[in-house]
């Protein structure tokens, strides 16, 4: 029974989708960035929506239904969330220097799915872009690409 209760305090209360694979903690910390993002202007656009489904199922080979998991998890993490610092510092603990540009460009990509930057979004960026440790200039570099990405399809 101990050895239960430390397994749960060690790996959280990680779900698990609906295909029997375990979600894992950095998993659902990118989702949940990723729902910030989207949420930040107020307005939860389809396109949005969608550019996360997208993003999350490429990034970590996910099928519909892992993914619609993935984003239930994520979604009552942000909903019992304050604060971003939690999810960023498990991404950072888990990513490469690497992958966290590329989470940040997946962002980005979120961030200009509805073709427009707003100030809260643009605020937000910077700030997990501090909280991951990449640089102005790599997620300058990171929004580049995410604005020269071809548009989502399906």
């Amino acid at each position: 029974m101990l050895d239960r209760i430390k397994a749960f305090l060690e790996i959280g209360h990680a779900a698990t989708a609906p295909s029997g694979r375990r979600l894992d903690d950095f998993q659902v910390a990118a989702a949940a960035l990723l729902l910030e993002a989207e949420r930040l202007d107020e307005h939860v656009d389809a396109e949005e929506t969608a550019t996360i489904r997208a993003l999350l199922q490429a990034r970590f080979a996910l099928d519909d239904a892992a993914t619609e998991a993935l984003l239930a998890e994520a979604e009552r993490e942000v909903e019992g969330s304050v604060e971003l610092y939690g999810f960023a510092r498990r991404i950072k603990d888990a990513f490469s220097h690497e992958e966290r540009i590329d989470l940040m460009e997946m962002l980005w990509r979120v961030v200009y799915a509805d073709g427009e930057l707003h100030d809260l979004e643009a605020n937000l960026m910077r700030r997990i872009a501090g909280l991951l440790f990449v640089s102005d200039k790599e997620s300058g570099s990171a929004r580049k690409r995410a604005l020269c990405a071809p548009a989502r399809t399906g």
